[in-house]
């Protein structure tokens, strides 16, 4: 890797991480008040509408911000063109969600989702208008810009859902404060964005990226569907309060394997197109991202797993529901920064195709999957599910394979050694822990005992990519 993308990677990679971190830990601040002042069935009303929102998500970027990456040079026709159709989706889904908000709410036996789903809608027409921004700030991964704006609206939209939610406004809390957080970022994105749309509407470059887009479009909805599938699912089985459970724990999940593929989202799919003529160094380059992921997600989701007790004590009896979904969450959660990294891969080769087809089979697997267990409850249907995900990595890997000669046994070599010391450390602190009585004494023990232990196995073993980490560190602090 020549000096330039080293540095180039390294600092977006930093960024990456202090966007993803900053905006998790406040995450967590205002989630532990907003949960303490809200119910299971206040988060299951909002958790149902999560997929209409992330799909319509989907369809207003369109795969553009990716096939502008891709593009050897995007000029103001380019930007001009998604910014008009962006915007132009959106409000035409709007329009139509608006209409269908009593079929919505018919499905889930819930009437009050027809108000609610009017304003929850409202965000994505708002999130349309900064699609082109956006893609302008991820292809020269902008990534301390965009940490500034994350902490700006997480730090406003946390202080209109907190303040609503004391006043008494339920779930209507929640709404907001998701319409206050795009509307903050749209600003923030027009701020350091320093281009304006021109009325002269060329749709001809739409035209000219639809034919990569429009299957990262396809591929998009079908992630969305995936990783909502499970509250659409419970939401038509179950009541509110499961629904909620099992948002509150997926978020927990979510905040933390996001730290890690926050980070290299910002930065996989520029770095890996920029060397994607260059097979050997692709794959070199691929592995030391592949080895960073696991040194990263392994020991952070296995010991958030172990520690999964904290959400009771934080946010009330009242989520203790909650626990046994993010142990099994976690799981999971620990290989979705691999899943990231393999999926940027084939994006950075132009192939949406194959990124396509890859997500759809995973959607139908899991799909039948949940459906054959859900007979047997929750907690086993979640568990069937985390179980497809974690297997379905030997399905990327087996592509990966086929498109830059990545062997198994070398994905192997960079992963399983960080799954298994990661494993022991925290399974010795789970077991320190044991004499300690204190319920939050007793995961404080945990949490010290697996950091130490771990950073202990890493110095001592040599592990390169933990040299490499801390020399970082060392030269940004001095």
């Amino acid at each position: 890797m020549s000096e330039d993308l080293k540095h180039k990677t390294a600092s977006g990679l930093a960024w990456g991480a202090v966007n993803s971190l900053m905006t998790q830990l406040l995450g967590v601040v205002i989630g532990i008040f907003l949960a303490r002042l809200l119910s299971p069935g206040e988060y299951g009303m909002v958790g149902m509408l999560a997929i209409f929102s992330a799909i319509a998500g989907s369809l207003q970027e369109s795969g553009f911000t990716a096939a502008l990456t891709n593009l050897s040079k995007a000029t103001h026709r380019e930007y001009n063109a998604v910014f008009w159709f962006s915007s132009a989706v959106s409000v035409s889904l709007y329009l139509i969600l608006y209409i269908c908000s009593p079929l919505i709410a018919q499905y889930f036996h819930q009437p009050e989702l027809v108000g609610l789903s009017h304003l929850m809608f409202a965000s994505f027409v708002m999130a349309g208008i900064g699609t082109a921004h956006s893609a302008y700030m991820f292809r020269n991964m902008m990534n301390k810009e965009k940490a500034i704006m994350s902490v700006a609206a997480l730090v406003v939209s946390g202080t209109v859902g907190i303040t609503l939610a004391w006043m008494g406004y339920s779930y209507w809390s929640l709404a907001w404060q998701q319409f206050a957080y795009i509307t903050v970022i749209d600003l923030g994105r027009l701020y350091y964005v320093r281009w304006l749309p021109s009325l002269k509407v060329d749709f001809a470059p739409i035209r000219e990226m639809f034919g990569f887009s429009s299957k990262l479009l396809l591929t998009n909805i079908i992630n969305q569907v995936n990783n909502n599938v499970l509250s659409v699912i419970f939401g038509r089985l179950f009541t509110p309060a499961v629904v909620g459970n099992f948002a509150q724990a997926s978020k927990w999940n979510t905040m933390g394997h996001s730290i890690i593929s926050g980070s290299i989202q910002q930065v996989a799919q520029p770095v890996l197109a920029s060397v994607n003529e260059e097979e050997g160094r692709q794959v070199k380059i691929f592995r030391k991202m592949l080895r960073f992921a696991a040194f990263l997600s392994m020991p952070a989701m296995l010991g958030l797993a172990s520690i999964a007790d904290f959400v009771p004590l934080l946010l009330g009896e009242q989520w203790d529901d909650a626990v046994v979904l993010l142990r099994i969450l976690c799981v999971s959660g620990a290989f979705m920064p691999l899943h990231t990294l393999y999926q940027n891969l084939f994006i950075s080769h132009g192939r949406s195709d194959t990124y396509m087809w890859c997500i759809l089979s995973q959607l139908l697997v899991q799909t039948g999957t949940i459906l054959l267990f859900s007979a047997f409850g929750v907690t086993i249907m979640v568990a069937a599910y985390s179980v497809v995900l974690i297997l379905w990595l030997g399905v990327w890997q087996w592509l990966a394979r086929r498109l830059i000669g990545l062997h198994f046994r070398e994905v192997a070599m960079d992963v399983c050694p960080f799954l298994l010391i990661a494993a022991t450390c925290v399974g010795l602190g789970w077991g320190a822990s044991v004499i300690v009585p204190h319920p939050a004494l007793s995961i404080a023990v945990r949490i010290v005992v697996a950091a130490l232990l771990y950073i202990i196995v890493m110095k001592v073993s040599g592990a390169q990519i933990f040299k490499e980490c801390v020399q970082f560190l060392l030269k940004k602090n001095s």
